[in-house]
């Protein structure tokens, strides 16, 4: 454990340091109060040891300091002055405890364990580990009450790990944790030599079981007594419980049917719900009426998921909350129930029985929101389930603990960060950056400092956002976050003639999610290339017959591949080597021997910015929406699925109207804000299984995999009202927006996108004929 003392008495401070290290702990001197603050910025440390009367800033100031940013490592004043006022004005400062000079060492210590005890840490006085103990108060070891001789080091190491049980500890945050900083820092060769030898000890004392688990190319943690049992009993029940392919598929297909028969019936729950909901702007809604309602969202909510729309009892239990009786329905409620029912209505006519290509696609992400203000959160579960996510609401970051203990991931957490919830979010984050990919986190804040950013940035976290932004942008970042971090369709080549390399490469990037095609011969290097398709390739330099440069060359003259990512493994870091392999085309490189995660680091890093760059040549920048050219490619894909699977598509061209008089009147600004906003009412209606893309202009275009003509036009319909009602006021001057739409549906109108496109642009043409502001059908 590491501990801060500030003090100015030169021969105080020796004499606490000499007995704490004595104690185990590592020991950071500060001899002023401007000393200690820069100390706490630049360093995390378990506990503070304060004194009061300080030069250049005082305890009692550095304390609230440190309180008012958020800072909550427990702090320990230690005061000359044994008066009741002092420490009534240390305690209301922020201070956890004090103790009085002349010190009683043995009081202080006590103190000491009793607030590490009672902070993050939630441990009892002896730590366990099985029938391996340790006794803080006494410094000693013991296994099946036989002692175990260790010396500083190993013992705080055993100690760091049994007082973080989940967490894992990099070589780096060891060193920065056991080792004071004005101590000679030794490399991470010594933190992996002190683990050896305490492992060493252990397993002399008869614990046979090394506790100490290693976390291929992150670091170490403590293991979980029951991790071998639990793992056992999981592979049993999954193994009892799995389904053959063939089995899946005619469960879907049985549940298709079922649904086929009784859709009408759940659709009229929901008529019932949308009769009740459009009379509470009058409010005319009677209590039996609205009863009805409640009881039909309850039903749906209970139903829906049988049959594969698990997004429809979620919507449904959302309806049936904002329903119950008592419930205070304002306009906010009001039109948070209506696009729960369209929502509602579009997840209802989406195919139950899915293809595995859309199966694929239709996994909806976990998104943990981790917020104390209900109205703030459950707004976000509604954006958050409008466009496809499981939105789940925790207020108290210490209450998914347990699910995190479990092992049970969310794909991204939304982490509302105050001066209240800071040292709990700060927990959370270290369990979630502990985990085999690190879960992405953003922080909501209605506060904004670099020390918090920098805080988050050291445990993981992905950003801050300010809570008062509008749900839409939150979900915006939070999908950015999602597309930057998915690992798990990412497919890489190496290429080596060195197999333990291979093995290793394997063992290193598969935890991450990361699927590594390994390839010994440099002759086999194209064809594989071809038939995987990487992501990134990984080359070594030297290698019998063909070298890693010449497949480099031979890769980058290929336009299929000339912006493949190309990382070189190499044993020579000369500048003559360096300059061939970047001449050659390389983007990075990595000197033998692999240290882990260095070469973690780097390829997420390069793949991240591949993505990154790739996201920009496939979006269009100002509307958000995909690019003509990456549209065009993603409904050629769809229509090949309708043409496969005998399933309609949906295809629409819309035009904004009167794009050039705006841009004329107003300028091209307010034009670029019509555009965005339109865009993002887009990217809000249509899912992920959808293609929308602005094919120039005012032009867009919209294409539903299963979908019908009159599908379309109710979907698009509701995009046209929600545009209608945003608010341009330039020159204070109110501006109405508004577009036409043309909608056709293969096979009908068109066999192929060319055909389609025509026949869509036949009747937006009808539609701009009879005046714009209107969505028509072919």
């Amino acid at each position: 454990m590491r501990i801060l003392l500030v003090e100015d008495d030169e021969l105080v401070a020796k004499a606490l340091a000499q007995f704490l290290t004595d104690q185990h702990y590592a020991i950071d001197i500060a001899t002023d109060g401007q000393a200690g603050w820069e100390l706490l910025v630049a360093y995390t440390y378990d506990l503070i040891l304060l004194d009061v009367m300080l030069p250049k800033l005082d305890g009692i100031t550095l304390c609230r300091q440190l309180r008012r940013i958020g800072d909550r490592t427990p702090i320990i004043l230690v005061t000359a002055k044994d008066n009741g006022t002092s420490k009534v004005i240390g305690l209301d400062a922020g201070a956890d405890d004090y103790v009085t000079k002349p010190v009683d060492l043995a009081e202080l210590s006590a103190r000491i364990r009793a607030l590490l005890r009672r902070g993050d840490f939630a441990v009892p006085p002896i730590l366990e580990w099985g029938d391996l103990r340790l006794d803080p108060s006494l410094c000693k070891v013991s296994y099946n009450k036989a002692p175990i001789d260790l010396t500083p080091k190993e013992y705080v190491l055993l100690e760091l790990f049994l007082r973080n049980r989940h967490r894992v500890f990099s070589c780096g945050v060891i060193l920065d944790r056991l080792w004071s900083y004005d101590e000679e820092t030794p490399g991470e060769d010594t933190v992996r030599s002190h683990i050896k030898g305490l492992r060493m000890k252990l397993r002399a004392a008869g614990v046979l079981d090394d506790p100490i688990e290693t976390v291929y190319g992150i670091g170490y943690r403590l293991k979980s007594v029951e991790q071998t049992k639990t793992k056992e009993k999981a592979k049993v029940g999954k193994k009892a419980a799995r389904l053959s392919p063939q089995q899946e598929q005619q469960t879907f297909t049985g549940v298709a049917r079922v649904w086929e028969r009784v859709k009408e019936k759940f659709i009229g729950r929901v008529a019932t719900i949308e009769q009740a909901i459009a009379l509470l702007p009058q409010q005319a809604l009677d209590e039996q009426l609205r009863f009805s309602a409640e009881q039909e969202a309850h039903k749906l909510a209970g139903s829906l998921g049988m049959y594969g729309f698990a997004l429809g009892s979620r919507l449904a239990r959302q309806i049936e909350n904002l329903l119950q009786a008592g419930v205070l329905v304002t306009p906010e409620r009001s039109r948070q129930l209506t696009e729960l029912v369209a929502a509602l209505h579009r997840e209802l006519q989406r195919p139950t029985v899915q293809t595995p290509e859309l199966l694929s696609q239709d996994e909806s992400p976990w998104l943990l929101i981790v917020e104390p203000d209900r109205s703030l959160s459950e707004g976000l579960v509604m954006e958050a389930a409008s466009r496809g996510m499981r939105g789940e609401i925790a207020t108290d970051p210490v209450a998914i603990e347990e699910r995190l203990k479990a092992r049970s991931r969310p794909d991204a957490v939304l982490l509302g960060f105050s001066a209240d919830t800071a040292q709990a979010g700060v927990k959370l984050l270290t369990e979630l950056n502990a985990y085999t990919p690190p879960v992405p986190a953003l922080i909501l804040t209605d506060r904004d400092s670099l020390l918090d950013r920098v805080t988050v940035a050291r445990l993981g976290g992905r950003g801050f956002l300010h809570k008062f932004l509008p749900p839409a942008r939150v979900l915006d970042a939070v999908t950015q976050m999602l597309q930057r971090c998915r690992t798990a369709a990412t497919r890489i080549i190496a290429v080596d003639d060195d197999p333990q390399v291979l093995q290793a490469l394997h063992a290193l990037l598969e935890p991450w999610g990361i699927k590594v095609s390994t390839v010994n011969n440099p002759l086999q290097f194209w064809d594989t290339l071809e038939a995987v398709a990487p992501d990134l390739l990984i080359l070594d330099v030297e290698m019998p017959q063909i070298s890693g440069i010449e497949l480099c060359q031979v890769a980058r003259n290929d336009p299929r591949w000339s912006g493949l990512p190309i990382l070189f493994l190499t044993a020579h870091a000369d500048a003559e080597t360096m300059q061939r392999v970047f001449a050659a085309g390389a983007d990075d490189y990595v000197s033998k021997p692999i240290v882990g995660p260095e070469l973690v680091s780097r390829i997420l890093n390069r793949l991240e910015r591949s993505r990154l760059l790739q996201n920009l040549a496939q979006t269009d920048a100002l509307t958000k929406v995909a690019n003509r050219r990456q549209s065009t490619q993603e409904l050629s894909q769809l229509l090949r699925l309708a043409q496969l699977h005998d399933r309609p598509l949906c295809f629409a061209i819309l035009d904004l109207d009167h794009l050039k008089q705006i841009n004329d009147r107003y300028g091209h600004a307010v034009g670029d804000e019509v555009l965005s906003r339109l865009g993002e009412q887009l990217r809000r209606t249509f899912q992920s299984e959808d293609v929308v893309g602005r094919w120039g202009g005012a032009e867009f275009v919209v294409g539903m995999y299963g979908m019908t003509a009159s599908d379309g036009v109710r979907r698009l319909l509701e995009v046209l009202l929600n545009l209608r009602r945003q608010d341009f006021t330039p020159d204070r001057e109110q501006l109405s927006v508004t577009f036409s739409a043309g909608v056709v549906q293969y096979p009908q109108d068109g066999s192929d996108l060319q055909a389609l496109y025509r026949a869509a642009g036949i009747v937006l043409q009808q539609a701009k004929v009879a005046g714009g502001d209107r969505v028509l059908s072919g």
